[in-house]
């Protein structure tokens, strides 16, 4: 493993042909791919393929990445935010019926239960989200990516993501509070 370099040391390194360094960008990087992709589209199977897309076509294109328009990070989140919208896209009637895991720790059964549930709720109201909307939502809260990074990876100016963060934030809170899950 490569821990001591950057995401931007080891893109470079893996486009001299260095495979641990690109295993050790996949090591540190594919799993914020990963929920991104899956908070995005409500499949696992569409995360799953979504994530392995990214990587092969970061793998494929390495020489094209350039540190000055933006980090690594940002560069693989758009590389999957066009990925998953085209799944949305091409299956516009999907189903989003993968259930998400809700961390339940060392509560009792009714709080997990009700946390398992207040999990769910959520879930869907992010799903039922337009994508525009939906992407800023889980890039910056969900993902906690700061909205230059955000803008970045979603290809629009910082005062974009913030109006679709802004607006998505509210549908959100319409959504919940239509479905009585009240947060304080």
């Amino acid at each position: 493993m490569l821990p001591e370099f950057s995401d931007g040391e080891l893109v470079e390194r893996a486009a001299r042909g260095d495979e641990g360094a690109f295993g050790a960008l996949y090591d540190r990087r594919q799993g914020g791919i990963y929920r991104f992709a899956l908070q995005m589209s409500g499949s696992r199977e569409i995360a799953e393929e979504v994530t392995q897309e990214a990587f092969i076509t970061l793998a494929r294109g390495l020489s094209r990445y350039e540190a000055a328009r933006g980090t690594v990070s940002a560069y693989l989140y758009g590389i999957a935010r066009k990925l998953v919208l085209r799944w949305i896209e091409r299956d516009r009637g999907f189903e989003n019926g993968d259930a998400v895991e809700a961390i339940v720790g060392e509560s009792g059964p009714l709080e997990g239960l009700l946390q398992s549930e207040t999990v769910e709720a959520v879930r869907r109201a992010v799903l039922a989200l337009p994508a525009s909307y939906r992407e800023a939502v889980v890039l910056c809260d969900l993902q906690e990516m700061s909205y230059e990074e955000a803008a970045e990876a979603m290809g629009c100016p910082v005062g974009t993501v913030r109006s679709r963060l802004n607006r998505g934030r509210a549908l959100l809170a319409e959504r919940l509070r239509a479905a009585k899950w009240c947060f304080a």
